[in-house]
């Protein structure tokens, strides 16, 4: 018996030793993985950009893209193309605009505002809150992580270093707008984990008077870098957001009431974060009192007339 529990021991000890080294090799093989992100318009499948029409854009804004992709991608002739096709869709279609709202979302980075709900609502409200103010804007997504093995990785070494890579890559997107369109002023909306990229991005800009942000239910761990033009919300103004305050029993007795189909409260079905984990009060919409008050108020205070 002994000896049979020894020949397990051992033979777990292996399997533990092979987990161990399969996944420090997926983390390292993160670090050389190059995953830049793409941006479009909100309201559809994000996807590879395409310029319409290259005549639209000054010589000198092509030249500025192709320049910082040259720096940033230079020796991946993939990610360069498509990097310098991003900024160029991208300031074709933000030219026009007094303000573009870039959303970065929750989870692994991989969706879209379409698939966010309480977000799809709340950039509705601040289009329309902007529009009462006399502003045009456009919303933009931002996917910064691929739909694959190794972009999941990615996410998890950046996530946990704070983005660096991702951040910059982000922040420079934004240098690179704010200086070919003068007036535009940029809004990084941020969810949930999302939140984190758009607090670091701000903490690069901060010496950038047109860029602001606006974050829901940031991760109990991310302490805020950046206060200045930055609106944090981490309750619906109906419930705290467990998840934002740390309440980890409550979200854990949660996820295991909804994974054994015990009957949910509305809050905590509303709640959730990755596929699994529930978490009461994670859950912001513009129809909340809370949420749209906030988000109202942050607008007026920064953008009306009399702000001026």
């Amino acid at each position: 018996m002994v000896r049979t529990m020894k020949v397990n021991l051992r033979k777990l000890g292996i399997i533990i030793a092979l987990a161990t080294v399969l996944l420090l090799g997926a983390l390292s093989l993160a670090f050389f993985y190059i995953d830049i992100g793409i941006t479009g318009p909100a309201g559809g499948e994000a996807k590879a950009a395409v310029v319409a029409d290259l005549s639209e854009i000054p010589e000198s804004v092509a030249e500025d893209a192709a320049n910082l992709a040259a720096e940033l991608y230079g020796d991946c002739q993939d990610e360069y193309d498509e990097f310098v096709n991003q900024l160029l869709t991208a300031y074709v279609e933000a030219k026009d605009q007094d303000f573009l709202v870039i959303f970065n979302p929750g989870g692994w980075g991989t969706k879209i505002l379409d698939n966010s709900p309480g977000w799809t609502e709340i950039c509705r409200g601040i289009k329309t809150e902007l529009e009462g103010l006399g502003y045009s804007s456009l919303v933009l997504d931002y996917q910064r992580t691929a739909r694959s093995l190794m972009g999941i990785n990615k996410e998890l070494v950046e996530l946990f270093s704070v983005y660096p890579s991702k951040a910059e890559t982000l922040a420079r997107r934004v240098e690179f707008l704010t200086r070919n369109v003068p007036e535009l002023k940029v809004i990084l909306a941020g969810e949930s984990i999302g939140t984190v990229i758009s607090d670091t991005v701000m903490a690069m800009l901060r010496d950038n008077p047109r860029v602001y942000s606006i974050q829901t239910g940031p991760p109990f761990w991310h302490r805020q870098m950046i206060q200045e033009r930055t609106l944090v919300l981490d309750t619906n103004g109906q419930v705290p957001d467990t998840f934002s305050h740390g309440d980890i029993p409550a979200m854990l007795i949660t996820s295991l009431k909804a994974l054994f189909g015990v009957s949910l409260t509305e809050d905590e079905e509303a709640g959730r974060i990755f596929y699994f984990i529930r978490a009461p009060g994670h859950d912001y919409n513009w129809q909340y009192p809370g949420v749209n008050l906030k988000i109202a108020g942050f607008l007026e205070e920064n953008f009306s007339a009399d702000s001026k």
